[in-house]
């Protein structure tokens, strides 16, 4: 006969089973819930890490994106294919069917049907390579920049395929959003690996608060937009998301751009595809000071986030170049040169925005005081926004946002902002300017830390209005903030354009309390903290004695 308690305990560990069991199935029920929930980014970032493997995040990100790429392309393919096959004409191999509704033909053995067939082959890699290939090969304009090597042996063909059926069961034109989402997810994917690669990412993302706040201020409606060192195309993207918001029309718009790395190159031509935007990015990857590849061009827009203070740029090949109206740049620093280089490139009613270190306020080295110098004096300098810290995932050094204008609605007057006190911290490294404008995230505005603030009171509207209202001849001086100063205050302040010194320090707020009760009180809980000090300090002395150790 069993024992009682043998019996009891027994009833006992099969109450403790169902009860782990229930609470199993209950935190599996929540999980299954979190992944149901996701957004198709973070489905997409989550199959981007499958392929970590022995592949820097510089190296996977190619991956990826051209994935996220290839499936854009497939797509619009199938979806354009569909709809031919419903009119029931028999056009749907015909090529010219595609290409006039500005769709990438696709030949058979490169569809993403025949691509998701061999997911689980040894050979996928091999199989996207040649996709790829003959996509390229049909498609000029993407020849240079379909990425490729997907067989290489670095690459896990495991979760390389596994990757391709993740993708494979996300029909993005079935959300409904169709190309704007894909460019969502361009644009996450660019901003998460932005994070990762910490040391290089500025070189392809710039922060979307920093590009938004740029484009607010020019408002580049129409004509020729143009970045020298152009990334993966930010400028272009929120330049056209402004002006579609705005009831814009893209085509009044041209876009221009340069780009020094190949791969980041391939990524911008990329990322305006997926947008449907037209660019000339030049015949290919290159140098804007030694191989300027826009070099007889005037721009109305020139937007950049050129690379900082950088050094061995080239000087000694270009001393005499024409592009040096204000001086020669120095060896050791580029960030005259890129001014220089705009500024030539600027059509007689054009604007610029460029983000800078913020040394380059006040240097004076290698001739560089003397080129703000004479920038300042012709008028060129419209305004100048201190950045606060923390916004690139890259970058430590403070940076400011330089504008130049042409053709200025307030000659002789600069505009100053110090916004260095805004922004708000998205986690615990990365902070981001506040934005009303929703449509330009790739997440809801409620997942952010300024989600109930009224527009007005935004971080990128305020700066923008600051500007429109300096403009218009009635912005005031908002002390801590902003200041309008002439030519005349810049010059007594030696040609430095650090907004602290014009727009000085913010008023405190009185919070009514006298000052001599203030005082008594301030010094009563100065002298309590005192005596607590010397309390403490007497029981560390204490201690440390009866273990042998005394403090003279």
């Amino acid at each position: 006969m069993l024992d009682k308690n043998y019996l009891f305990r027994g009833d006992l560990l099969s109450l403790q089973y169902n009860n782990r069991k229930a609470e199993n199935q209950h935190t599996m029920a929540k999980k299954a819930k979190i992944v149901k929930e996701k957004s198709i980014e973070d489905r997409i970032w989550d199959s981007a890490n499958k392929l970590r493997g022995n592949l820097t995040a510089s190296e996977y990100q190619n991956v990826v994106l051209g994935l996220v790429f290839l499936k854009y392309i497939s797509d619009c393919f199938e979806k354009r294919y569909n709809e031919l096959v419903a009119e029931g004409e028999g056009f749907e191999e015909d090529r010219d069917e595609y290409t006039a509704e500005h769709v990438f033909w696709v030949p058979q053995d490169a569809r993403w049907q025949n691509i998701a067939s061999h997911a689980h082959d040894p050979e996928i890699g091999m199989v996207i390579d040649h996709a790829l290939e003959v996509i390229g090969k049909e498609n000029p304009r993407l020849k240079k920049v379909m990425p490729n090597n997907y067989s290489r042996p670095e690459i896990d063909k495991i979760r390389l395929g596994e990757v391709v059926e993740i993708f494979d069961n996300m029909d993005m034109h079935a959300q409904g959003e169709g190309i704007d989402l894909f460019g969502r997810v361009y644009e996450y994917c660019l901003q998460n690996f932005a994070a990762e690669t910490q040391q290089s990412g500025g070189e392809f993302y710039t922060p979307s608060c920093i590009v938004r706040t740029i484009v607010e201020v020019l408002q580049p409606f129409e004509g020729r937009v143009y970045d020298p060192a152009c990334g993966s195309g930010g400028m272009f993207v929120q330049s056209a998301k402004f002006i579609q918001q705005h009831q814009g029309n893209l085509r009044n718009v041209t876009i221009y751009g340069q780009e020094f790395n190949a791969n980041t190159w391939k990524m911008a031509h990329m990322n305006l595809a997926i947008r449907g935007l037209d660019a000339d990015l030049g015949d290919s990857w290159g140098d804007s000071f030694g191989d300027d590849k826009h070099a007889t061009k005037k721009f109305d827009f020139i937007m950049a986030n050129p690379p900082f203070n950088m050094k061995d740029w080239g000087a000694g090949r270009l001393a005499d170049d024409v592009r040096w109206k204000y001086g020669v740049p120095p060896e050791g620093n580029a960030n005259y040169a890129w001014i220089q280089h705009m500024v030539h490139h600027l059509s007689p009613t054009g604007r610029i925005g460029l983000v800078l270190a913020n040394g380059s306020l006040t240097t004076t080295s290698g001739g560089e005081g003397d080129i703000r110098r004479r920038l300042i004096e012709a008028d060129l300098v419209e305004g100048i926004i201190a950045m606060p810290n923390q916004l690139f995932y890259n970058v430590s050094i403070p940076v400011c946002v330089w504008f130049f204008n042409r053709r200025k609605k307030n000659p002789g007057k600069v505009l100053f902002i110090d916004a260095r006190e805004m922004g708000m911290m998205v986690d615990r490294t990365h902070r981001e300017l506040s934005d009303d404008l929703v449509r330009y995230d790739t997440v809801k505005k409620e997942d952010k830390p300024w989600a109930k603030l009224p527009a007005e009171e935004c971080d990128v509207q305020r700066i923008a209005k600051a500007f429109r209202d300096y403009e218009a001849g009635t912005l005031e001086d908002v002390k801590g903030f902003c200041k309008v100063a002439t030519l005349d205050e810049i010059a007594q302040q030696d040609w430095v354009l650090t907004p602290g010194r014009y727009v000085g320090i913010a008023d405190e707020e009185d919070d009514g309390e006298p000052f001599e009760e203030k005082m008594q009180r301030l010094t009563s809980e100065l002298s309590d903290l005192f005596a607590e000090s010397h309390k403490l300090e007497a029981g560390i002395r204490e201690k440390l004695a009866g273990i042998g150790y005394n403090i003279k």
